[in-house]
């Protein structure tokens, strides 16, 4: 028998499904919840409705916004001439602390994994092909992982089909680490360095 209210054991439940909250931080968080006041409860729950309800995926360049298309793809400062194409937007937000980018992306949403069933239908390639024109320098910056090298082959492949020149970042970034933890210098280092492919 648990000793939790209901509402209590359902909130802890629900918070457990944040990736790296386990049972007992789940536990503390709710209690945290409780204790705290009202209005912050509420403000938080809004703040969790608004993020469903208000943020939507950039029909050009797949990234997340409350706007169409998003900031950055209607930044005309932004160098249109260089596409930095990512798995998904935490990288994005990685290069974007960076201050040293300032071209454009294309989110994949996700790398392929024919293991996991995904292939290049479940990836936002087709939109990154109709995006170019043939005058940019497509950066691909997939994780060094085996699926993140087997997807930059694949769009290297299509790229270089298409008389695009195609870069891949330089090395740094340590083979099976995600962009999302390593840190501002070494991405710096990695864009600055990258290599044709």
């Amino acid at each position: 028998m648990n000793a939790l209210p209901e509402s209590l054991n359902r909130l802890v439940e629900g918070l457990s499904q944040f990736p790296g909250i386990g049972k007992k931080t789940a536990e503390r968080m709710a209690f945290h919840l409780l204790k705290s006041n009202s209005g912050w409860a509420q403000s938080l729950a809004q703040a969790i409705v608004d993020v469903k309800e208000q943020i939507h995926e950039c029909p050009a360049c797949h990234n997340i916004s409350e706007t169409t298309p998003c900031s950055i793809c209607a930044d005309e400062k932004r160098d249109a001439s260089m596409l930095c194409v990512v798995e998904d937007t935490t990288d994005l937000v990685a290069f974007e602390k960076t201050n040293h980018y300032r071209g454009k992306y294309h989110v994949l949403g996700g790398v392929l994994s024919p293991l996991d069933g995904v292939g290049p239908e479940n990836l936002h390639i087709d939109t990154l092909l109709e995006r170019l024109n043939g005058e940019e320098e497509v950066i691909i910056a997939t994780n060094p992982s085996a699926e993140g090298e087997t997807t930059a082959l694949y769009l290297a492949k299509q790229l270089k089909e298409r008389n695009v020149k195609v870069t891949r970042l330089a090395s740094g970034i340590p083979v099976g680490g995600d962009l999302e933890y390593t840190d501002e210098a070494t991405l710096v280092s990695a864009l600055e360095g990258r290599r044709e492919i």
